[in-house]
């Protein structure tokens, strides 16, 4: 029987996690990223659970997750050591049949629990099953250094922001093309930041924590990873460009328009109206 090591989806998150690493986006134990798989992707690894798994009650119910299956990052976990150890690094489980708990059938070898993040991670998976008719199937976080950056330079005003990133760098509006929800400050780990969160993943693929981070949602992880590699890009440019004398000319409206219609995509229209970045 294949080792569930080989599977897909712990290679995937191996390197999903090391190419985080790599990025300087997950110092230390910062960040945590969870795939809602299917049943028919983790059965055939069945030989390599838990006989007694354990079972763990949810802070907050989950009903729209009854069921599914996750593999997640754990709690206190370093990025840069998943690869060497995904077993301790990492936690298969299963929501039960009513959203209230769940149990670990494989991972986490060494104790613990998975990511402190999950509750957040729950309440975003719920909503994008449903936004996305069950195609998004990934959350990360990180902490994403130029897009942290920006936090604290730039007006915390959602469609203003995504229109400085749709400006530092053409592919943005077409890789997001709903732009950026962006929320006050809030302590991590708790259901309200989740709450709050999940509010703004029902119309953004990507949510800014303000001096903390970023969350993106998506159908794997190779595309979610790429959607905030492509915000964290641009807010690299707008960056430099910020500490060059500030932006004198860029993309018009006009032009975002033009490049929705040929990628065809909907751009955010509060973006939109928001004007040129420069006239901010």
């Amino acid at each position: 029987m294949q080792s569930i090591l080989s599977s897909w989806f712990v290679q995937g998150m191996v390197k999903a996690t090391s190419d985080m690493w790599l990025k300087g986006w997950d110092e230390r134990n910062g960040g945590n990223v969870s795939l809602r798989l299917l049943e028919e992707e983790t059965a055939p690894f069945a030989g390599d659970f838990y006989a007694e798994p354990r079972c763990v009650e949810l802070t907050k119910p989950a009903p729209e997750l009854a069921n599914c299956w996750f593999l997640v990052t754990g709690s206190g976990k370093f990025f840069r050591n998943v690869q060497l150890d995904p077993a301790d690094s990492l936690a298969l489980l299963k929501v039960d049949e009513k959203g209230l708990s769940y149990k670990i059938h494989w991972g986490l070898t060494n104790g613990g629990l998975p990511t402190s993040e999950l509750a957040a991670h729950f309440q975003s998976h719920s909503v994008r099953k449903v936004v996305s008719g069950g195609v998004d199937r990934v959350i990360m976080h990180c902490h994403a250094t130029n897009f942290m950056s920006l936090s604290y330079v730039v007006d915390l005003d959602s469609a203003r922001f995504t229109r400085l990133l749709w400006e530092g760098s053409t592919e943005c509006l077409v890789v997001f093309p709903d732009g950026v929800g962006i929320l006050p400050w809030m302590v991590p780990g708790t259901d309200e930041i989740g709450q709050a969160t999940a509010d703004q993943m029902a119309s953004h693929s990507i949510v800014m924590w303000p001096f903390h981070g970023i969350f993106g949602a998506g159908p794997t992880l190779d595309e979610t990873f790429g959607l905030i590699d492509t915000a964290e890009k641009s807010s690299e440019v707008i960056v430099k460009v910020l500490s060059m004398g500030g932006i004198r000319q860029s993309i018009t409206t006009e032009q975002l328009v033009a490049l929705g219609k040929r990628f065809n995509v909907k751009p955010w229209q509060a973006a939109l109206d928001a004007g040129p970045a420069n006239a901010s």
